[in-house]
This record gives C-alpha cells, sequence and structure tokens, in this order.
C-alpha cells in the first residue's frame, strides 16, 4: 500500500517521526512524504529532519505566508498535482492545520481515501481557524485515528456511529515520540538555569494579533519572572514581530526557537510550563510537569479535569495565580490516558491490514 503522508507544521514534524519510522519497519508499506512548507522557519522546521531522523520530504511545496483562505487554496492546487503523480492509495494527515485540510480537500475530490491522525479534537471554539480545520477533515476522513476517549466521545456525539468512517482509539502519537526522543534529550545553547524554571511558548494568532490579550500574557510572564521563577521564552517570529508591532515590553530570558530535543530538555528540567499550544500541553504531562494554558479552552479536557492543566486564558491575575499555585509540583499518568507510547505502531499495523 502506498502512503501518500502530508505534513507542513512543526508538531506534525513531531508526530510524523513516530508514524513514518513505523510505516517504514512494515514492508507491506510504502511511504512517500509531502512537506507544504507551512513553516518554514530553519529553526521551525528544517532542524526536524536533523534532529528526529525523519525522512527527508520527496517533494517540497515551500507554500507559506498570507491570509489563511489564500494559503489553504495554494496548498490545495498543488497537492492536487502531486496526488495525481503519486496516485497513492491512501492520504496521511495530522492535527489541524491549514495543510492538514488542504491535503485532505485534495485527496477526496480525487477519490483518494484520507486517514486522520489525532481525530475528534475539539476546543468548541468557531473562532479558531485549527477548529474548523479539524472539524471539516473528520467530516470527510474514513479512517479517524483518535488519541483519547474524550476524542472518541466527541464523534460519537456528532453522530459519527451511523457515518462509515471508520473510527479507532490508538493513543497520542507525540507520547510515543517524547518518550523515544527523551533520552537524547540537550541542553539549548546560550545562558545556563537552574532546574525549575518557568518554560513559555506564545504563538497563536488569537493572542498575538490582538493587542489587548498580547498585553495582558506578557504582563503575566513579566510579573512571574519577577516573582516567581525566571521564564525562559523560545519566541516565534509571529509574536516577536507582534511585540515589536504593539510597542510591549517583555521581561524573560528570550531565545530562538529551538528544535525539539531542546525543547524536551527544557521540559524535563522545568519546573511549570506556560503555553498556548496544543501539543506541549501534553507534553509536560508526559513530563509529569503542571501546566497553565493562556487560551479560553483547550482541546485536552482530561488533562484539566485531572488538575494536571490549568486555563488562565489571557487574563493576567488567573494566569499569575495559577502559576503560583502550580509550580513544582508533579504530576501523575497513572492511567496512561494517552496509551503509553504505542499508537504510531498501532497506526502502522492498521494501514498495512485493518484499512481498506
Amino acid at each position: 500500500m502506498k502512503i501518500l503522508t502530508i505534513i507542513g507544521a512543526r508538531p506534525q514534524f513531531i508526530k510524523a517521526s513516530v508514524v513514518s519510522r513505523a510505516i517504514a519497519a512494515d514492508t507491506q508499506l510504502l511511504e512517500r512524504i509531502v512537506h507544504t512548507g507551512q513553516h518554514f522557519d530553519a529553526n521551525m522546521s528544517e532542524v526536524f529532519f536533523g534532529q528526529l531522523g525523519l525522512p527527508r520530504p520527496d517533494h517540497e511545496l515551500n507554500i507559506n505566508g498570507g491570509s489563511h483562505g489564500e494559503m489553504t487554496g495554494r496548498m490545495l492546487a498543488a497537492l492536487e498535482e502531486v496526488i495525481v503523480a503519486e496516485q497513492p492509495d491512501r492520504v496521511l494527515v495530522y492535527g489541524d492545520t491549514n495543510s492538514t485540510l488542504a491535503g485532505a480537500l485534495a485527496a477526496v475530490k480525487l477519490h483518494v481515501p484520507v486517514a486522520h491522525i489525532e481525530a475528534g479534537l475539539r476546543s468548541f471554539n468557531m473562532q479558531m481557524p485549527e477548529e474548523i480545520n479539524r472539524i471539516l477533515t473528520d467530516q470527510i476522513s474514513d479512517v479517524l485515528y483518535c488519541p483519547t476517549d474524550v476524542a472518541i466521545q466527541n464523534l460519537a456525539d456528532e453522530g459519527f456511529a451511523h457515518k462509515s468512517a471508520e473510527v479507532l482509539k490508538v493513543g497520542d502519537v507525540m507520547q510515543d515520540s517524547a518518550l523515544f526522543f527523551a533520552q537524547y534529550a540537550r541542553a539549548p545553547e546560550g545562558k545556563a538555569m537552574e532546574d525549575g524554571f518557568i518554560l513559555a511558548t506564545l504563538h497563536r494568532a488569537e493572542n498575538t494579533d490582538d493587542r489587548a490579550r498580547l498585553a495582558a500574557i506578557l504582563d503575566a510572564i513579566n510579573q512571574l519572572h519577577r516573582e516567581t521563577a525566571p521564564v525562559i521564552l523560545p519566541l516565534h517570529p509571529r509574536t516577536r514581530a507582534a511585540i515589536a508591532q504593539f510597542d510591549l515590553d517583555l521581561v524573560a530570558h528570550v531565545v530562538d526557537p529551538v528544535g525539539y530535543l531542546e525543547m524536551l530538555w527544557l521540559l524535563q528540567h522545568s519546573g511549570l510550563v506556560l503555553t498556548d499550544s496544543g501539543g506541549l500541553q501534553k507534553e509536560s504531562f508526559f513530563f509529569g510537569k503542571p501546566c497553565v494554558t493562556m487560551r479560553d479552552q483547550t482541546e485536552w479536557l482530561e488533562l484539566v479535569t485531572l488538575g494536571a492543566n490549568r486555563l488562565g486564558g489571557a487574563n493576567r491575575d488567573r494566569i499569575v495565580a495559577a502559576a503560583k499555585e502550580s509550580i513544582g509540583l508533579t504530576v501523575e499518568d497513572n492511567d496512561q490516558i494517552y496509551g503509553g507510547g504505542e499508537a504510531g505502531v498501532k497506526i502502522a499495523v492498521h494501514l498495512a491490514t485493518g484499512a481498506n
């Protein structure tokens, strides 16, 4: 079976490193990889192919920038050409990016079946472009690989029990990757930092494009850095530009975006994670670290239920209070809610033997 894998953003490189390794180990499967170029900064994409052993893409589209509609449209047209040329038996997409939606749309219009990894996630916030992408991708996929029971229930609530799509709980490939690559974690270059710092990331458009939200979050980071623990912030290019545009102050140990192995090291040595990322909420849990999420909703409701994650929104006081209450606490993963690190193999086996 020939699999065409479509990736384009940092979290997808991490996920694909796991699944592509499992696919390569199965003699019944042949994989071709397309990199749309959605993340084009070298530290945000290129480093993953070197660090994670992800096979070099067979197709690099170099499509980035522009509005969501423009980017998705350009990807759709380019991916259609690739699919026609490759003639895959199945297209494999990850997560909730513009690359995901464009890949799924291009495939289904050419009558190529689609498998969606990380299916069934919902933030219930239709203002998020990612929410629209994931809902539409689920609707046109014929195999839905879900990471958790909550994702399964979300699809059941949307009537998928009465649809022809196959819904499977396989676990979370992000956990596979974190567990495998933790042994290779390495400290980022630059200033040495004692354990227990706050690791922060900030990049989501709903925060960076809104001056009031961004200012409130930065105020919280500044206050925590001064009063609680040093904050290390690998700064996304979008966020750096927004801070300059809005003329806002940031007091933290700012570094350039780091590679995956460096991020794992930072997670291992931190005392708290402060983020608006979806993936980092889970990764903090994998390493037993508490998390405060600077969003109003999260796709990972099970982490909130467990008390491992708290929602701070874009409210300075809520973020600071949650961070001060959480820093240094140990998070326990007693029930293996994300599958324990076997998702990639389960997906590859199903692709080879179970997917029609």
